[in-house]
């Protein structure tokens, strides 16, 4: 039988392979944490190799993803259909072993990480949906779910600010069945960390409400497993600081030089010296593998839960229903009809509303019938519209609610949300101002990598929230956002597309949306059942005139201001047409003839945008312009800065005389 330390030694000799024949990536993380790795996954870890989205698993999230030959390396050994020739493939195009774990791209990758401290922020999210989950469906003895999620982190993760606002509402929400392990080494790529980072992290930690362990030796088997026992058993989150040797058996160990270079073949001979490790390059001796196989106590483990979840559906099957439902992602059998009935009082109802406020009406409607619905807001619940009447918060206390108080942590918060999302029963959703969107933008860009389904509502949209002034009036931030791959932005002119933008983001299966949503009111928009049921594409004609000699393209509150414009021309002989925008992404899935029909190719076309200019040329060409903003704004109410800056009947007005010649 292998011994514990052979055992974590494959896990070095693959890192150490692996980086050296992609001549990139970082050796000294997975040589450093090994033994914890070794521990944990042979100890503790409750996973199926077979099947890597059981949904009872724990959860295994490396925030620190440069050393992801770490996860590579446990994922092979364990059993996982990860190949060595994958391993031999480490970093290169169209492996299964990119130079930063990837969701979606390597089975068993929990969540995508590398940018540092997401992934403990995703931990979170983890956590905290498998605690709700619990509490909503958990039945005395038949606990279907009941899993804890490890995190491993390092200096890096825990210097980013993302971290403090993670670990601060993790503990304030008591976080129990979250652990994480911290690896001390000391070192990070400049050197040592103390000429940078001299935080007392156990009294940093202790000082949110986590359990914290200090001094563990993350070299030694025994330490480790005590400190995992304690932690198990703990109803606070768990910060294990396990002392390292950064590259533990080459030859420059402990120093910043092993951190992100290949070694080389010299230092890797005598590193398998010192680790007594005698195999030619990625090879395992068949002992070693038999014993890291964690196929067959994974398929055990698995069916045990199988036949807890056979018992629960036979004494509660209505719960069992809404559970296999809510795992498997489907939205409840009324929601078409609950969503269009929603859908057409609001065009029934004409009501002018800020669209702030008609998303909070129609969240707390689609969360009649979707209870998954989880989020909240970066400390502006009011002003965001994210409370409604079934608002539960969560608690340290109260488990079984559905709105997080995230405080003024806009960053981890998304990710957070991302972690919730990655976790599934749940729909996510975070909001904050459309302007504090940058503080989050890292969140949001993996959520649109990892292909999560994560609504983002940003609310105050422009300089139409007036008298705060430039810094809290997004100009760049809509077209920032749409440059993003994969994300669909909504900016829905009133009640009616505000109700379709949440029911097309909670209908997305492959991709997160931002609804981009106004402080100020926005009058209704009368429709005709035809152009109801266009708001989905993305674009559609709001008003369609006979022979048009030009075509208004606008969105949100300026649609109304375009509906105006046009009557005017209208008025004097100038047949315009107005497309209401919404979501440019959705209008540019649908086909080229449908797309046509909409923007006549042959008719000049003016945007109207309250935001930086640059972006709209791709659709008005060199025979048309945008009326928008390409400063700052200024303190003032809104209607005056609308005024200022041009987004007046006259100036618009003037403006399509040019175009129509």
């Amino acid at each position: 039988m292998p011994s514990r330390k052979q055992l974590a030694n494959a896990i070095r000799a693959l890192s150490m392979d692996a980086v050296q024949q992609a001549r990139s990536g970082h050796p000294g993380m997975p040589m450093g944490m090994a033994d914890i790795a070794e521990v944990l996954w042979n100890d503790y870890l409750k996973h199926n190799p077979n099947d890597s989205t059981w949904y009872d698993r724990d959860r295994f999230i490396l925030s620190n993803g440069h050393g992801c030959m770490l996860h590579y390396a446990l994922l092979y050994l364990s059993g996982y259909p990860l190949t060595l020739e994958e391993l031999m493939q480490f970093r290169q195009l169209g492996s299964a072993t990119p130079g930063h774990p990837e969701f979606g791209i390597t089975v068993g990758i929990e969540a995508t990480t590398g940018p540092l401290g997401q992934g403990l922020a995703n931990a979170v999210g983890m956590a905290l949906a498998e605690r709700t989950m619990a509490q909503h469906f958990n039945r005395g003895e038949l606990d279907i779910v009941n899993h804890y999620t490890y995190a491993f982190t390092g200096d890096g993760c825990l210097m980013e600010g993302i971290s403090h606002e993670a670990a601060s509402l993790a503990g304030t929400l008591q976080l129990g069945k979250l652990i994480v392990c911290y690896d001390d080494n000391g070192i990070s790529i400049d050197g040592q960390v103390q000429k940078w980072f001299s935080d007392d992290t156990p009294k940093r930690f202790e000082s949110y409400g986590w359990q914290v362990i200090a001094d563990i030796d993350g070299h030694d088997a025994t330490d480790i497993s005590k400190a995992i026992e304690i932690a198990r058993a703990s109803p606070q989150p768990s910060l294990l600081c396990c002392k390292t040797i950064i590259g533990y058996g080459a030859p420059k160990q402990g120093d910043e030089s092993v951190h992100g270079a290949p070694l080389g073949e010299e230092a890797i001979a005598q590193a398998r010296q010192v680790l007594d490790w005698h195999h030619r390059p990625f090879e395992i001796p068949a002992e070693i593998r038999k014993a890291w196989d964690a196929t067959e106590q994974g398929q055990l483990r698995q069916a045990q839960w199988l036949e807890k979840l056979d018992a629960y559906q036979s004494q509660y099957p209505q719960l069992a229903s809404e559970f296999n439902r809510r795992i498997r992602g489907e939205l409840a059998d009324d929601w078409q009809d609950h969503t269009q009935q929603w859908i057409e009082h609001n065009q029934q109802q004409k009501a002018s509303l800020a669209s702030r406020e008609a998303s909070r009406q129609t969240l707390a409607s689609y969360n009649e019938c979707l209870p998954e619905l989880i989020g909240g807001s970066a400390d502006l619940a009011g002003s965001n519209g994210t409370l409604w009447e079934g608002s539960q918060a969560i608690t340290a206390k109260q488990h079984d609610g559905n709105y997080i108080y995230f405080g003024v942590r806009e960053f981890a918060m998304s990710a957070i949300a991302n972690g919730i999302a990655l976790h599934g029963g749940f729909i996510p959703f975070a909001a904050t101002f459309l302007v504090f969107s940058d503080y989050a933008r890292n969140a949001l860009r993996l959520s649109a990598m990892m292909k999560r389904k994560v609504i983002f509502i940003y609310t105050h949209d422009s300089i139409g929230l007036g008298e705060d002034g430039p810094t809290h009036q997004p100009i760049e931030h809509l077209n920032s956002l749409r440059i993003m791959p994969n994300l669909d932005v909504w900016r829905p002119c009133d009640s009616v597309e505000t109700a379709v933008a949440w029911k097309a983001a909670i209908e997305a299966e492959d991709h997160p949306s931002a609804l981009i949503l106004s402080r100020q009111t926005l009058a209704h928009c009368d429709r005709t059942n035809t152009q109801l049921a266009l708001i989905q594409n993305g674009a559609y004609l709001l008003r369609e005139t006979v022979a048009a000699v030009l075509t208004i393209i606008a969105t949100g509150s300026e649609v109304a201001l375009a509906m105006q414009v046009c009557e005017k021309l209208g008025d004097n002989n100038h047949s315009t047409n107005l497309v209401s925008m919404p979501c440019a992404e959705a209008f540019a899935r649908q086909s080229q003839s449908y797309q046509d029909s909409v923007l006549l190719p042959s008719v000049p076309r003016l945007v109207i945008e309250a935001g930086n200019r640059d972006w709209w040329y791709r659709y008005v060409g060199t025979n048309g312009t945008v009326v928008g903003i390409d400063s700052f704004g200024a303190s003032a109410p809104g209607k005056d800065l609308f005024e200022h800056f041009g987004f007046s009947v006259d100036k618009i007005y003037a403006t399509a005389l040019t175009l129509i010649g």
